[in-house]
């Protein structure tokens, strides 16, 4: 029991550090300002542009770090720092969304697979917590048995999450890759800010990394439970 606490307690540890250093790192390469003087929504048609790729839409969405391709609605939605932005980070950004988009008109494996998931891990990742929760309530109150089922199910529902975030890695540092290369192929940015580029997308990946490794553990914690190991 003490040993998970003290992983959790490292692991929360990592997350805030890597959510603090991507932060630090985005507001640094903001005022690195691209010589090319393009925006954030530039980049990205310009990407998908050069892919080839025409039936998606730039538009911009409230928030800081909101980022994301929507993939039903054929969107880039850049957040408000990176859409009208003429910096570094907001062409690293826009062109890691676009990886998303050119991943999207290859059906990139990672993707499909990662896709599918999608409407069964929203529900199972809702719910699974209180699957557990109440499987163990129930094999405290009357043992194993019934308890000791619904804790398995929660543990499914919970391991499903778990599935869903490391198959997430591949496709979030392959679309920072075709990012990058873009980036670079394209001379969109100078050296000093690919450099810059690389950076900010390398902790953004992090990111992902550390909630990954949070949730294999939890995972590993609630299987010890299961087995009579705690």
């Amino acid at each position: 029991m003490m040993g998970y606490y003290l992983l959790i307690g490292l692991i929360m540890l990592a997350s805030w550090y890597v959510s603090h250093k991507l932060k630090s790192k985005f507001k640094k390469y903001s005022k690195v300002h691209l010589q090319n003087g393009m925006s954030g929504k530039e980049v990205a048609e310009k990407m998908l542009a050069d892919h080839g790729i025409t039936d998606v839409k730039v538009i911009s969405t409230p928030g800081q770090l909101t980022d994301h391709y929507h993939p039903t609605k054929k969107t880039i939605n850049l957040s408000e720092s990176v859409y009208n932005h003429r910096n570094a980070a907001a062409a690293a950004v826009a062109a890691h969304e676009c990886g998303h988009a050119v991943q999207h008109a290859k059906a990139y494996g990672w993707l499909k697979m990662r896709s599918t998931l999608v409407p069964v891990v929203s529900v199972a990742s809702r719910f699974s917590q209180f699957v557990i929760m109440g499987g163990l309530l129930l094999m405290v109150m009357f043992s194993v048995g019934v308890g000791q089922m619904v804790l398995l199910a929660g543990i499914i529902m919970f391991g499903m999450g778990t599935l869903f975030s490391f198959i997430t890695l591949p496709v979030e540092y392959d679309a920072s890759n075709r990012a990058l290369a873009w980036l670079k192929t394209e001379n969109i940015v100078t050296p000093e800010e690919y450099k810059g580029s690389e950076d900010a997308l390398k902790w953004a990946a992090r990111t992902y990394v550390v909630a990954a490794i949070g949730s294999l553990a939890t995972l590993l914690y609630f299987i010890s439970i299961f087995l009579g190991r705690d």
